[in-house]
């Protein structure tokens, strides 16, 4: 396999050489191939964020370094080599839903013709194609998500960043959304970094999950997760995406309980 990004070493740290100084991540290795779906797993506070804005050139590391498609973050961030989705769909309400998905192409000096004909083929991947003439406020949460993936994937990025993008929807959105981001991986074959607090949907979405310590964050395991594909509803019910979660949940349990014995003595 391709390895397109790879983490080597990395940690960061906020506020360094103040009494507020805060250890966010430490000693970090991490290889990412082509077409992976990749979830960040950990408790709240462990870094999977800072790991996701590091890989998206969102910050820097402290020590280490972060490639992308062997280039440093800063230069696959310039060359738009990949799209980001986050909690909140951050769509602007005076736009329609179009004109939002169209705006990293306006960004870039596509013509009208070239945007129009990407974005009606973006609604359609995110099966919005009789919305665009629609404001944001006029569509579900679940909607506005799929609007802001379009958005994302508008420029054809080979990789997206998603930093709990389904986090904030009620459980039975978010279930279907799964099977929409899911969809659409299989379609543009883009390589996935997705963080997540939920074990069962880092389960269900993903080919490997990457388990994380608590602070300062650490990778305590990465699991395979070889759920047959492809995952449907009848996939939850399936008796290997419950060996796997246990198998998480005690990655999980182990990591923690390794932060909290602390460094040998």
């Amino acid at each position: 396999m391709n390895t397109v990004i790879s983490v080597s070493g990395v940690s960061k740290v906020f506020n360094q050489g103040r009494d507020n100084r805060v250890s966010a991540l430490e000693s970090i290795n991490l290889e990412i191939d082509s077409g992976e779906f990749v979830s960040l797993l950990g408790p709240s506070g462990c870094g999977k964020s800072t790991l996701l804005r590091l890989i998206g050139d969102l910050t820097s590391p402290s020590t280490g370094a972060v490639l992308v498609n062997g280039k440093s973050a800063a230069q696959a961030r310039r060359g738009r080599e990949y799209g980001m989705v986050f909690q909140q769909a951050t769509l602007y309400d005076w736009r329609t839903v179009s004109r939002n998905v169209q705006l990293p192409l306006e960004i870039m000096g596509h013509s009208r013709e070239q945007r129009e004909a990407r974005t009606q083929e973006m609604l359609k991947l995110v099966q919005l194609e009789s919305f665009g003439r629609h404001y944001p406020w006029q569509l579900s949460g679940g909607m506005q998500q799929r609007v802001a993936i379009a958005r994302a994937l508008a420029f054809q990025p080979s990789i997206l960043l998603m930093d709990e993008p389904f986090g904030a929807l009620d459980e039975m959105t978010r279930e279907r959304m799964q099977m929409e981001l899911l969809r659409i991986w299989e379609q543009t074959k883009n390589t996935v970094v997705f963080v997540t607090h939920s074990i069962p949907e880092a389960v269900f979405l993903s080919s490997r999950v990457v388990v994380m310590s608590a602070r300062p964050g650490r990778i305590a395991g990465i699991i395979n997760i070889d759920v047959p594909q492809p995952r449907n509803f009848e996939t939850r019910e399936h008796p290997r995406f419950f060996e796997k979660i246990t198998e998480v949940r005690e990655c999980l349990r182990q990591g923690e309980t390794n932060t909290h014995k602390g460094p040998p003595s």
